[in-house]
């Protein structure tokens, strides 16, 4: 009984041993997660509370709830990123489907030309938009002489230029997981389906489509809380009238060199976005981001 008991206890302490060691392996990765992310977002709740006189107040988040600009802003910065997710399922999932049918050599060149907008930098992407949809760009151009309309369209500096940036910019973090949960689909599946006398429309919306939307899902909520935070494009392409959350954030520090305004909208943003991926996670499980479609 003795030596029972002693071994128990050896075993606790060689499980106590094991944990620390653990510890202190992933303790680098915990004191970088400390420095990077959880000082910073603890300093800028605090400075959200500092008002215009120095003092702790809650005159900054009072601000936002008294001015309906502070409204319309949100709502553009939600209708934006809604919009952009939206047209980004449209275009992608049937891309996605595409490329997941095809041989894997060419599936394999067609992702290439997926990923090469990643090889870019955003703000040359953002620029050559402007360029190629300015009312003497080349897109303007081409219309008038194919004679899809007589005069020049105004496509930037508006919400139609900001989408259309956006889409470009966001279409890859939707194909990218979509086209995961597509290729882990059992194609013995669909035969089942057709086998049972399903016609292929069928099978795809009763069989392949449902498999897939954990993907969809996933790139769906990456898409959207990227855009809520987007400023380059909707700042470039917008020209200043598609006002966002960020532009915003920068503005009260670049011109009136208010950090508690900024902080406070910076907070209330992070709220926001974190209560969306909470919603999210009770209806998508973790391992799902991955693009898991079994």
């Amino acid at each position: 009984m003795t030596a029972f008991a002693d071994n128990a206890s050896g075993l606790r302490l060689d499980a106590r041993l094991e944990r620390l060691r653990l510890f202190g392996l992933g303790s680098p990765a915990l004191l970088l997660v400390l420095v990077i992310l959880v000082i910073p977002v603890g300093w800028l709740f605090y400075l959200s509370f500092i008002g215009a006189d120095g003092a702790l107040s809650w005159e900054n988040y009072d601000r936002m709830l008294e001015r309906s600009s502070y409204y319309r802003i949100f709502v553009t910065t939600f209708q934006v990123s809604l919009l952009t997710t939206g047209l980004c399922i449209l275009i992608g999932y049937p891309l996605a489907y595409f490329l997941s049918q095809l041989p894997a050599r060419a599936a394999n060149l067609c992702m290439i030309a997926v990923l090469l907008p990643f090889w870019t930098s955003l703000l040359v992407r953002t620029y050559a938009w402007l360029v190629l949809l300015q009312k003497q760009g080349l897109v303007n151009d081409w219309a008038i002489s194919l004679g899809l309309w007589a005069e020049p369209v105004k496509m930037v500096h508006n919400m139609t230029g900001t989408l259309i940036g956006m889409v470009h910019i966001m279409l890859p973090f939707l194909i990218l997981p979509v086209y995961s949960a597509m290729k882990a689909i059992d194609r013995d599946y669909m035969k089942a389906a057709s086998n049972l006398g399903a016609n292929p429309t069928r099978a795809f919306w009763t069989i392949f489509f449902p498999l897939s939307t954990p993907g969809l899902f996933a790139g769906s909520l990456m898409v959207f809380v990227l855009c809520l935070g987007f400023f380059v494009t909707p700042a470039v392409l917008g020209g200043g009238r598609v006002i966002m959350v960020s532009m915003k954030i920068v503005s009260n520090i670049e011109l009136f060199v208010n950090w508690g305004a900024a902080s406070a909208l910076g907070v209330v943003l992070l709220v926001l976005t974190l209560a969306i991926l909470w919603i999210s996670s009770r209806f998508l499980r973790l391992e799902s981001m991955a693009g898991g479609g079994r």
